[in-house]
């Protein structure tokens, strides 16, 4: 079968360069980028001090560098936060314009696996002949279960583990402190985890964004995105029993089973 190829024009290119940088990005990132290595492709998140989650990005490393993949309507908002953090730090805050592919189901040559999970297939910086567009690509994601965080998040509105970041290789509990760090690591700690986002299905078109799924006459999540016949929703895990219905229609909440819940 031949991997699928798409240009996402919803993601754009930072490269943070200079002899402070990984310092200066391992502590801010949920992510270790003090051990990322070149050519290694790592998924990570910045936080807001109280942990709310604010940008979703990639990072790729380089022999003199880290590029970091976001989303395009938020490259600007970062590179001005990643500024705001700089201080004295020797680092040098740059766009880079190159375009980001994914490749599915498989990693095509020339790309790396998605850290997040093998089913995502890989990504790829720079030029390359695409055979699908990003819609096609948003659809494969959605079937496999993984939410978009930036489409379906919204700034500092939802902490990274109910965007799953967790169980999708975002945060390393293990790398000390990041902003955010305190509020995350006793979230996953104490177990504290009483929303998160799943895929549902259901006949027809997609609910408007932010309708309610009611189990019965209780609230137990809203919708985020989603496509004719599935979405992504912001579920209460304590509420998924019983008959779920969004606007009088059924719903049925998809668990993937990389999740493990």
């Amino acid at each position: 079968m031949t991997d699928r190829i798409a240009r996402l024009d919803s993601r754009a290119l930072i490269r943070v360069a200079g002899p402070d940088t990984r310092p200066f990005l391992h502590n801010l990132l949920t992510q270790d980028v003090e051990t990322l290595k070149p050519g290694e492709l790592r998924f990570g998140a910045m936080l807001s001090p109280p942990g709310r989650l604010l940008f979703d990005l990639f990072l790729w490393g380089k022999d003199d560098a880290v590029v970091l993949d976001v989303a395009a309507e938020r490259r600007d908002a970062l590179m001005v936060r990643l500024g705001m953090y700089r201080l004295r730090a020797q680092v040098e805050i740059t766009a880079d314009d190159r375009p980001v592919f994914a490749s599915w189901p498989g990693v095509a040559e020339g790309f790396v696996g998605d850290p997040r999970l093998a089913a995502l297939g890989g990504r790829a910086l720079g030029e390359r002949t695409a055979n699908a567009d990003e819609d096609v690509w948003a659809a494969h994601r959605l079937a496999v279960g993984v939410p978009d965080p930036t489409r379906d998040g919204g700034q500092d509105l939802r902490y990274p583990i109910e965007a799953n970041f967790d169980l999708l290789n975002g945060i390393d509990f293990g790398k000390g402190c990041f902003v955010g760090q305190e509020t995350t690591s006793r979230m996953k700690r104490r177990g504290e985890i009483k929303k998160r986002m799943l895929p549902i299905t259901f006949d027809g078109p997609p609910p408007p964004e932010g309708a309610e799924v009611l189990n019965g006459e209780l609230r137990a999540g809203e919708v985020l995105t989603g496509r004719d016949g599935g979405a992504m929703a912001l579920m209460r895990l304590d509420r998924l029993e019983g008959a779920l219905t969004v606007e009088g229609r059924a719903v049925t909440v998809r668990m993937p089973d990389w999740m493990g819940l």
